[in-house]
């Protein structure tokens, strides 16, 4: 579930430094690298950009509220 949760936030990250450099300079950058917004690279990442968002809102639902993003660690006693 950490995994899961790391690569959806660096997807939802992607698709947010999109929406700005598209705010701001009107320059799509996934549409630059796949050669236009409707290209089945673009469809790909736009749909893998909004499943991860999907999965960043349900995802503390399944885990009673936490969204986890590091393992669980032991904690040692020190004497």
């Amino acid at each position: 579930m950490v995994i899961a949760n790391i690569i959806a936030y660096i997807l939802v990250l992607t698709g947010a430094l999109n929406w700005g450099l598209y705010g701001i300079f009107n320059f799509n950058l996934v549409s630059a690298i796949f050669m236009g917004p409707r290209s089945v690279g673009s469809i790909i990442v736009y749909s893998l950009i909004s499943l991860a968002a999907l999965w960043l809102v349900i995802s503390p639902f399944i885990t009673n509220g936490a969204l986890k993003l590091q393992g669980n660690r032991a904690v040692r006693e020190t004497n």
